[in-house]
């Protein structure tokens, strides 16, 4: 209603830093527009008052205002009810004109609306408030009481009359804006019109009046989704019906919140939000609840007169059943289980309401410092006042002058004193249900297994039950039993019953919770304790794994219990379980790795066949390893496929990495003691090599990170390490025990130099020594350490071969080699697509949302901008999408529209937001004084009876003086936009901005316009115009709701920025060439200037965090770096709404599609000079690990023998012992006369020549071999 815009107040919101990675460029000019911000409204309240200095000295010759302090006094200490005295006939003339207007014309509501309030505003005097006093709800004239000299009853009786009228028209309105569905829209048009209905009746009877309509709208719904209870009722039906009631009821609050905290003080907000929606949800609550326990009373007596005749013996709180005598306020009754269900969920819809609306209200709390009760419920003994928010005529009172008083209002949601009837009840019925319903689980558990000689548990997945956890997916349990799942599920929907005691009415409820809750944790414990005693005679190694992965999973959630109790406790409930839980999983993990070891060693590796190293007869030719080799490799596969389908995947890695480390230790051992015969050396040869070759596959599982992969010996005390040094003594052993003796003398004639072994020494204790040895026949993804890096196979293997999802290694695969797998996405989903759109019958979302979950994900990418720019340039050069990317459209509601062009619009629409919103709130109707020339115009003859003491400027004369006034406002709103360009600019991530300066590149040539602004600018001024253009947009991004006169001063403002920008229309417009005439009066090259500082920051930003990254990853501590980097991507990308979600997604449809994105990498590194062809991808997006395929021993013999594998082909590998043997002149004599002394030319019954005799000799005498080694002093383990 004011015309509040003639000075300049603008704001900066610092919430857009936090969607960005500001350079040292973007502060600079972040802090720069903010000071300048500053300097501006500074200027803006100097010419304010001193405007109000010279109005003042004007008017009121007497009063003198010199300073600005002088101007503060007045201001406060003036008194608005003063106002110049008006004869009684001109007030009783303009009354009833107004009158007769409202009575005799229609649709003059908002037009005396506005007049009242011009009077009230500009005039000398307090209209309304002089005429006021008659009540909001009794208009009889014995209510009315006189103001100042205008006592008599006809004016009282007129001016009631009207506000009457008035209040109906705005009552109405109100009303019908509860059927908006745009909240944002809804919010402003309410608060509106509550102000306008403060400006004719006191706030109280405002607040009361509204409060009466809301809760009309209250009732209504309650009534239509809260049913009444009876027998007969569905309690799930039910259920669902008073969540989707509370969700909704809070959806109201919220609105209304949001509606009144700028008019009401933060007390009143309170208040008014208690009374209306939370004192009613909870009246009707108790009602509900009377009625239903009224039928279970009936009904539990009637089940006492049955039971009572057959038995005497009582369960629970069968027991303890009201009798006649028992008072009626303290009556018990019998709850079944799904009667607890049913009021356990129902708690937790209050519990949730409660929560939400505490978080709603916190800001108020504590902007106040305000003490609140933990519980949400307001202590009596412990109120202090809140501060009121003050009015325009009301004096502010400091905080520190405000004493307690009892009145004051704080947020008393009483709606747990309504369970009070239905608590003792539950508290007796709670353990009984509890442990019922787990007594029947175990003993349907138990009965499967007495059917069964051989018992294999019935598994679940826990991603079926588990749900709001704040356990990391790494350590959560993929499966469980059965039977723990279920028990588990139903003590998740009693839980609630506990969280909801901060009174004595659930205290009971809660002890008895407690004790229920360890009973079933002991019991379950006690089953799992038992099946683990039926391993190995009557049960499977998986039934370890599954009671195992159960256990973890019980002890997890115990642990949330715990957590979420302990708010209100403050020390731990499930102390004693817990801890039994931990050293029973403590257990259980040792049993596990312990039995993999002993079988490994006492059943698996015991091969007598292929292990009799006397033999004097070749195994199989020569061109087979062992038998037990092959079979540790199997084994080492049906693990591996149990570990990574059952267990959490941290703790499948930890046990997988044990069993391979201490089982290549005990071959190692076994192999160094061999003392092959010379028909048997070939095959420590080839078993060794299959060895190496089968640890390769599997370090790929056991390394969690590429670090771990090529620089183990970062992590001297993992287990990593250990499986490394392991293999480099079983390559000793070959090297030592297989090579030529020729070769060996001539590396070795000069014995073992201390000099030469300590500089020879790292060579072969170097982790990867033994790859490095192997990897010229041996075809690998893996790299040497010197690399530092995989390939793009590498690192897909890598992150596919891992039992989980790794966020790090996932992100740092999707950026490696220039996001080259992601290209490969980017094609197939359009082929997807494609597809897709000729098949009606697919979803046309899951090509669009892969596209849009790598766009968002590395749009947040900023330690690697050139990634995202990249990727999507070089898509958009093979879609030939230039065009669209010159005129992106706006408009939501375009079916055909480009994925990645949506995207880039929503996230150039996101950066534009707030100067829209600035924009529209100035040109929204009510909000500045064009608006209101141009809306309503007053008749003539209410015009000459308004008394002439008021001094009322008519509009029409207004409009002369203004007939620049709009010229003033484009200028203003242009200024904002051209303004807050470069900030904009700044803000966005460094990701967008590299991609459109790539884009520029292609782009410049074909259009002249991009000549004179960055292309990222241009989209940023089309964007702005676009939503000024499309009223669907500005209603969605601001609430408001245009009238014609807006609109079209928008599509003048828009034809100014596109003048600017330098796009060519239809002809010149004059009125846009004077705004821009007029800005660069006032400030000469001061656009051209802001453009080129937006142009700088748009280009000159992006390759500077770019160059910065270069130089940060070529320091020393470069990996570091790295690892530092993306991590931090990974954690902003999950805080980010859906990030994690997108993360999913990609890593989900990169298992689907595994082979088919190793071929095309393979195609893109090979000699082919055709690339394979682009074909769909396979986009279910149901988990992998959800349904795993059964473990296939076939599968893996010929994945064995043909793709890992080829034996006979290891056999004729020609080995350059000249160049591995020289790695080992640092070995010790230890070491190298055991391994000598086992070489088939020391066996006494072979025959040797005098030449190989001579050599032998030359080799013992170095080696003082004696006729005892340490190897027959070494037990087998």
């Amino acid at each position: 209603m004011d015309c509040g815009d003639e000075y300049s107040h603008n704001s900066f919101d610092l919430h857009c830093l936090l969607n960005s990675f500001p350079g040292e460029l973007e502060f600079k000019q972040i802090f720069s527009d903010i000071d300048e911000q500053i300097e501006q409204n500074a200027a803006s309240i100097e010419h304010c008052i001193k405007e109000i200095q010279s109005e003042v000295n004007k008017q009121c010759p007497d009063v003198q205002l010199r300073t600005t302090t002088d101007c503060f006094e007045l201001l406060d200490n003036y008194n608005p009810t003063k106002s110049p005295s008006i004869p009684h006939g001109d007030l009783i003339k303009f009354l009833k004109t107004l009158q007769d207007l409202l009575k005799n014309e229609l649709n003059q509501e908002e037009m005396i609306l506005d007049l009242l309030w011009d009077l009230s505003s500009h005039s000398s005097s307090s209209f309304p408030s002089m005429l006021s006093g008659a009540s909001f709800h009794f208009l009889s004239r014995t209510s009315l009481h006189s103001v100042e000299d205008y006592s008599s009853m006809d004016v009282k009786s007129i001016w009631d009359n009207i506000r009457l009228h008035l209040r109906r028209f705005l009552v109405s309105r109100l009303q019908s804006h509860n059927e908006i569905s745009n909240s944002q829209h809804k919010i402003w048009l309410k608060n509106q019109c509550i102000q306008q209905l403060l400006f004719l009746y006191p706030e109280s009877e405002v607040i009361v009046k509204y409060q009466s309509i809301q809760k009309k709208l209250l009732a209504k719904l309650l009534q239509n989704c809260f049913p009444s209870y009876s027998r007969e009722s569905n309690l799930d039906i039910m259920v669902h019906g008073y969540q989707s009631t509370m969700h909704k009821l809070y959806s109201m609050i919220k609105e209304d919140f949001n509606t009144l905290r700028e008019i009401l003080a933060p007390s009143s907000t309170v208040k008014f939000i208690k009374e209306t929606y939370l004192d009613t949800v909870t009246e009707e609550t108790a009602k509900f609840l009377e009625n239903f326990c009224e039928l279970q009373f009936q009904e539990s007596a009637v089940r006492v007169i049955k039971t009572s005749k057959s038995s005497s013996r009582h369960r629970g709180a069968v027991h303890a059943l009201v009798t006649p005598e028992c008072p009626q306020k303290r009556r018990n009754f019998f709850l079944s289980l799904d009667k607890l269900k049913f009021l356990s969920q129902l708690i937790k819809s209050f519990l949730e309401l409660e929560k939400n609306v505490e978080e709603l209200l916190e800001e108020i709390f504590v902007s106040l410092r305000t003490p609140r009760n933990i519980s949400g419920i307001s202590d009596p003994s412990n109120q202090e006042v809140i501060i009121e928010k003050p009015r325009t005529n009301e004096t502010r009172v400091l905080s520190e002058q405000l004493l307690p008083v009892k009145e004051a209002t704080l947020l008393d949601f009483a709606w747990r004193s309504v369970f009070k009837e239905v608590s003792l009840p539950m508290a007796h019925c709670i353990t009984t249900a509890i442990e019922d319903f787990s007594t029947k689980i175990l003993q349907q558990e138990q009965n499967e297994r007495s059917l069964a000689v051989t018992y294999a548990m019935n598994l679940v997945n826990v991603q079926q039950v588990w749900q709001d956890t704040h356990v990391p997916e790494e350590d959560q349990p993929k499966k469980i039993a059965k039977f723990c799942s279920d028990i588990m599920e139903k003590l998740d929907t009693m839980l609630p019953l506990a969280l909801a005691c901060r009174d004595d009415s659930f205290q009971e409820i809660r002890a008895n919770f407690e004790e229920a809750c360890c009973k079933v944790a002991t019991a379950v414990l006690a089953r799992l304790q038992e099946r683990v005693k039926e391993f190995p005679s009557k049960a499977p190694l998986t039934n370890l794994h599954t009671l195992l992965s159960t256990a973890v999973y019980v002890f997890q959630h115990f642990t949330q219990y715990d957590n979420l109790m302990k708010e209100n406790t403050k020390k731990p409930v499930f102390l004693v379980p817990v801890q039994r839980y931990q050293e029973f999983i403590n257990t259980l993990q040792f049993q596990v790795t312990d039995y993999c070891v002993r079988v490994c060693a006492t059943s698996i590796l015991q091969d007598a066949e292929s292990h009799h190293w006397d033999g004097y007869k070749a195994f199989y030719e020569g061109e087979r390893c062992s038998f037990s080799l092959q079979m540790w490799h199997y084994f080492f596969c049906a693990l591996h496929h149990d570990l990574w389908t059952i267990l959490p995947p941290n703790l499948a890695q930890e046990i997988f990495t044990e069993v391979l480390e201490k089982s290549l230790g005990l071959l190692a051992s076994r192999y160094a003691r061999a003392h092959p015969s010379y028909k048997r050396t070939p095959q420590i040869r080839l078993d060794v090599t299959t060895i190496l070759i089968c640890t390769e596959t599997m370090l790929w599982s056991v390394c969690t990170s590429v670090q771990k992969l090529l620089n183990p010996h970062e992590y001297i005390d993992d287990k990593i390490f250990k499986i490394h040094t392991h293999c480099n003594n079983l390559f000793t052993t070959l090297v030592i025990l297989t090579s030529p003796l020729s070769e060996l003398y001539q590396t070795f004639q000069h014995g073992l130099d201390d000099s030469a072994s300590d500089s020879i020494k790292p060579f072969f204790k170097q982790p990867l020594h033994w790859f490095s040895c192997i990897s010229h026949f041996y075809p690998s993804l893996l790299r040497a350490p010197s690399s530092g890096r995989l390939t793009a196979e590498g690192q897909l293997k890598l992150l596919l071969s891992q039992p989980g999802c790794n966020w790090n290694l996932l992100l740092e695969t999707l950026l490696h080699h220039d996001g080259l797998l992601l290209r490969i996405l980017l094609k197939s989903s359009n082929r997807t697509i494609q597809e897709q759109a000729s098949n009606t019958d697919n979803n046309l979302n899951q090509g669009s949302s892969l596209i849009e979950s790598i766009f968002k994900v590395l749009y947040h990418c900023n330690f690697s901008p050139q990634i995202f720019g990249n990727v999507f340039v070089s898509y958009m050069e093979e879609e030939q999408l230039w065009d669209f990317l010159y005129n992106i459209p706006v408009s939501t509601f375009l079916e055909s529209e480009l994925e990645v062009i949506r995207c880039l619009r929503l996230a150039l629409t996101d950066a534009v937001k707030d100067i829209v919103q600035q924009i529209i709130f100035m040109m929204s109707p009510g909000r500045n004084c064009e608006t209101n020339l141009n809306k309503h115009s007053v008749p003539e003859c209410l015009r000459e009876s308004i008394p002439k003491e008021w001094n009322y400027i008519p509009k029409e004369t207004k409009r002369k003086e203004s007939s620049k006034g709009f010229t003033r406002l484009a200028v203003q709103a242009v200024s904002i936009v051209i303004s807050k360009l470069p900030t904009v600019i700044a803000c966005l991530p460094p990701p967008i901005k590299y991609f459109f300066s790539l884009s520029e590149r292609k782009m410049s040539k074909n259009f002249v316009e991009l000549k004179k602004a960055s292309l990222l600018v241009w989209n940023l001024i089309v964007i702005i115009c676009r939503i000024f253009e499309d009223g669907n947009t500005v209603e969605l991004l601001t609430g408001a709701s245009l009238d014609r006169w807006s609109k079209e001063k928008l599509g003048l403002i828009c034809v100014c920025l596109e003048s600017i920008m330098g796009k060519q229309t239809s002809g010149p417009n004059q009125m846009a060439q004077r705004v821009i005439q007029s800005i660069e009066q006032e400030k000469p090259n001061w656009i051209e200037s802001q453009l080129l500082k937006a142009r700088k920051l748009s280009t000159k930003c992006a390759f500077m965090t770019i160059e910065q990254s270069t130089a940060l990853e070529e320091g020393d501590g470069a990996l570091e770096l790295t690892e530092q980097k993306i991590n931090m991507m990974v954690l902003d990308i999950c805080h980010k709404p859906g990030g994690s979600e997108y993360l999913r997604q990609i890593y989900h449809i990169m298992r689907l599609n595994e082979e088919y994105l190793k071929e095309q990498l393979f195609s893109m590194n090979g000699s082919k000079e055709k690339p394979l062809p682009i074909r769909p991808l396979k986009m279910t997006l149901r988990s992998v690990e959800d349904q795993p395929s059964a473990f296939n021993p076939f599968q893996v013999y010929k994945a064995f023998s043909e793709n890992m594998l080829v034996q006979s082909a290891i056999t004729k590998w020609n080995w350059n012992w000249s160049k591995l043997l020289p790695n080992y002149l640092g070995l010790d004599k230890m070491t190298f006369s055991v391994l000598l002394k086992n070489r088939w030319e020391m066996r006494k019954d072979e025959r040797l020549e005098e030449e190989e005799k001579a050599m032998l000799e030359h080799l013992k005498q170095f080696c003082t071999i004696q006729n005892s080694s340490a190897s027959d002093n070494t037990e087998e383990p």
